[in-house]
């Protein structure tokens, strides 16, 4: 490493300020750029030489920038009195305070997406639609179910939540966990399918029987009705048939 002489003053190419001060020389081309550290004039051989007031200069912006101070406050701190600067370290503390509370409630907003189901349903929905893939049924109609439970809690949260008890208790029948599996199955099933009507049957059954068990939920908002069936219906053809033929048979 070589060093140039000029009146008398050791003189550092800006790579070799760089090296000495600890900081990359794009870092000390910004610093110039805004103004934080004079930039000397090109020699004779075109190529700018720092002295040690330069280097000095930059060893103190490095600690500022380091500790976190913003660059558009580091001019107004090298050139502020002790008191000055305390009181502009105490203003960057508490900003840099206030955002690392930001950094950690975004955070914990980042973990809550872990909990998947759990992020935008409550917690006894999420469990049932856990139940639902214990039993197999296909994560197509678990998406389905959480679709429309998510739209379900936000417009009619009493609603929502007296049907959630209702199919909690529902799923814990092993004749409806049976009957639940077989509907999954039929997604795909043509609506000409010689097995419809009796999954249509057995459904119809099952709710009839079931319907001097259970006290009746509040009647549903008819616009969420038309919008589950209408979800149904453009999903499977097979689903539709079996409506058709469970309100057919009465």
């Amino acid at each position: 490493m070589t060093e140039s002489t000029a009146g008398g003053r050791h003189l550092l190419t800006i790579g070799q300020l760089a090296s000495y001060a600890g900081v990359t020389v794009k870092a000390v081309r910004v610093y110039h750029d805004r103004g934080l550290l004079p930039e000397p004039p090109r020699d004779a051989s075109g190529y700018r030489r720092y002295n040690a007031a330069h280097a000095t200069r930059l060893v103190k912006i490095r600690t500022l920038v380091q500790a976190g101070v913003p660059l558009a406050r580091v001019r107004s701190l090298l050139a502020a009195g002790p008191e000055q600067f305390a009181t502009a370290i105490d203003e960057i503390d508490s900003a840099l305070r206030a955002r690392l509370a930001e950094i950690e409630q975004t955070r914990e907003r980042i973990a809550a997406l872990r909990g998947g189901d759990r992020l935008f349903v409550s917690a006894e929905v999420a469990g049932y639609l856990d139940q639902l893939r214990d039993l197999g049924i296909s994560e197509r109609t678990v998406g389905m179910e959480r679709e429309l439970w998510i739209l379900l809690q936000a417009v009619a949260p009493a609603q929502a939540a007296a049907w959630i008890t209702d199919k909690l208790a529902a799923i814990a029948d092993p004749a409806f966990r049976v009957l639940y599996a077989d509907y999954d199955a039929a997604f795909d099933w043509s609506p000409d399918d010689p097995r419809l009507p009796g999954l249509a049957a057995r459904t119809r059954d099952w709710y009839a029987a079931r319907g001097s068990d259970v006290e009746s939920g509040p009647l549903p908002d008819p616009a969420i009705t038309r919008l589950a069936a209408a979800t149904a219906a453009v999903s499977s053809p097979a689903w539709t048939r079996i409506a058709e033929l469970a309100a057919a048979e009465g």
